[in-house]
């Protein structure tokens, strides 16, 4: 029964979307797939991503109207990972472009898979796995 079914998107809550749209498009490269404005409800949707929704998992960037504070991330979400070629070059890049760079690019612990952890302008965060 489960054969088919697939993993379609991540959603968090972003608080500028601008920012956001800006941070995940011109930093980590995704393109922005579709937005939709729900005025009764106070919303907008952006969905970003590598490719196609038909065959790609997208990220949902939920942006609501009236929220006037930043949220607060709580302690259950982990983190998204993206692979990148050259880890290191990507974080200097995106370092001098003002992107905090939560730990620098390295060996895991008890590994040797190369990754680095930056952040979002809400404060998520984002593992850089380094993919030849």
């Amino acid at each position: 029964m489960t054969a088919n079914f697939r993993l379609l998107h991540t959603m968090i809550r972003v608080f500028d979307l601008d920012k956001s749209v800006d941070f995940y498009t011109r930093h980590l490269g995704m393109k922005v797939l579709r937005r939709t404005d729900y005025p009764e409800g106070k919303f907008t949707l952006v969905f970003v991503g590598y490719g196609d929704e038909a065959s790609n998992t997208v990220l949902e960037l939920t942006h609501n109207w009236d929220q006037e504070l930043p949220y607060d991330l709580g302690t259950a979400f982990g983190h998204i990972a993206i692979a990148v070629p050259d880890i290191y070059a990507a974080c200097e890049a995106m370092e001098q472009e003002g992107v905090k760079i939560a730990r620098k690019p390295g060996p895991m612990k008890h590994g040797t898979t190369v990754i680095a952890f930056i952040e979002d302008p809400d404060g998520y965060k984002i593992e850089l796995i380094e993919k030849k």
